[in-house]
């Protein structure tokens, strides 16, 4: 069996044949995996300088150059790095008097630091899976993201106590913006709200739950809700991308929500993460310094949205992202700005950060070509070997010999 890495559900139940080097066949990749392990032949990354191919050994030189000459350098990325990873890049924060930033500060970053913090509850996939009977997904659409997140963990299984599945023992409910493959799942459980309504959609579900009359138009459907929620044994809410961006950082009305659905039953919250291991980048520097993102370790520690990627590119003098693109998500005017930065990119593969940056270093498919351990999205650690052969290096040896070097 192998681990798939390709999202932060790293299911491990994969099983894959090789022949010549590629892939002959597989069992239980999602398309997302497939496209994942399908990428090992595809847009590798190679080792260069200024647009000029070197070995692997002059690029790691220089790109210990480009860190050594920094005034205000900025560690990013991480996501997709093994947790011995995203400790040597902390490490080398810490030696270097860095910024070190990953693309949680502008997604789930602070639903996560609340998790970590004890301020919300949370649950593992295998809690969901036994005892879950009714799943929320908030501005969250696994079906396309995360492709086995329904069938393999939160609505579709049999459990222990959920045998009889989403037929009869399990409910999902969908808030989001628009009708999304998850919410076609869901059928008569999707409320649709406006861009930005989810803090309104709070406040009349608190109502309702409080016994009240709720301010929206279909108040029988939210009244009916309330009670669903109200009658629930044990409810998950899966919060993704569309729930952080509208709060906007102001959680306040989420944690009340939360909180009064824990005095009716028992509700716990886990957030669906892009990267393999985002959570465990979250984890390794909240460990270290009681934050999960945008920390600088140039004068001791400190820690604000000044030192998120987001702000921080108006500051500093060099970048090295690992395992991260953030020029293909970041805004046109932010991704203008890193591309006239010094950057060093770390990847397995070609992407526009890559191509825009002054040096490139190639490293291996972690969870394919090199071995390592991870976080899932839900906190549980998942151990992983490598399961075809690479000349490529893993990620933790690169950023070590890049930190022997600076």
């Amino acid at each position: 069996m192998a681990i798939c890495t390709g999202c932060s559900l790293l299911c491990d139940d994969i099983e894959v044949d090789f022949e010549g080097g590629k892939i002959n066949k597989t069992m239980n990749l999602c398309r997302k995996g497939r496209g994942h392990y399908d990428s090992l032949c595809i847009d590798r990354l190679a080792p260069a300088v200024d647009g000029s191919e070197v070995g692997i050994d002059d690029a790691v030189s220089e790109a210990a150059e480009v860190l050594k000459g920094a005034e205000n350098l900025l560690l990013f990325g991480w996501g997709n790095s093994t947790l011995a990873t995203q400790k040597a890049g902390v490490e080398l924060a810490k030696k270097l008097g860095s910024a070190i930033d990953d693309p949680s500060s502008y997604s789930q970053g602070l639903i996560t630091e609340k998790i970590l913090k004890g301020e919300l509850p949370t649950c593992t996939f295998d809690d969901v899976r036994n005892f879950a009977d009714v799943s929320i997904y908030w501005g969250d659409d696994p079906s396309s993201s995360h492709p086995r997140h329904l069938s393999r963990f939160s609505y579709f299984p049999r459990g222990e106590k959920r045998q009889r599945g989403y037929e009869e023992d399990r409910e999902a409910i969908v808030i989001d913006v628009r009708k999304s493959p998850t919410a076609d799942i869901a059928a008569d459980g999707f409320f649709k709200i406006p861009p930005g309504g989810d803090g309104n959609f709070m406040e009349a579900l608190m109502a309702t739950l409080g016994g009240k009359i709720p301010k929206v138009e279909d108040k029988k459907k939210m009244l009916n809700l309330g009670t669903k929620l109200r009658k629930a044994k044990f409810g998950v809410i899966f919060t993704g991308l569309g729930l952080a961006h509208s709060m906007k950082g102001e959680l306040d009305g989420f944690l009340s929500l939360v909180g009064k659905l824990n005095e009716l039953t028992r509700f716990s919250v886990i957030p669906t993460l892009g990267d393999y291991n985002t959570r465990g980048f979250n984890q390794t520097l909240f460990d270290e310094t009681g934050h999960v993102n945008s920390v600088s370790f140039k004068d001791g520690v400190d820690h604000g949205p000044e030192f998120g990627i987001a702000k921080y590119l108006d500051a500093c003098d060099a970048v090295m992202v690992v395992g991260s693109d953030p020029a293909a998500v970041l805004p046109a005017k932010l991704a203008r700005k890193l591309a006239k930065i010094p950057t060093v990119a770390v990847n397995s593969h070609r992407t526009l950060t890559t191509d825009a940056a002054l040096v490139t270093v190639p490293i291996a498919v972690a969870g394919l070509e090199a071995g390592g351990s991870a976080l899932r999205t839900d906190g549980v650690k998942v151990e992983f070997d490598a399961v075809v052969k690479s000349d490529h290096l893993p990620d933790v040896e690169v950023v070590e010999r890049i930190m022997e070097a600076v």
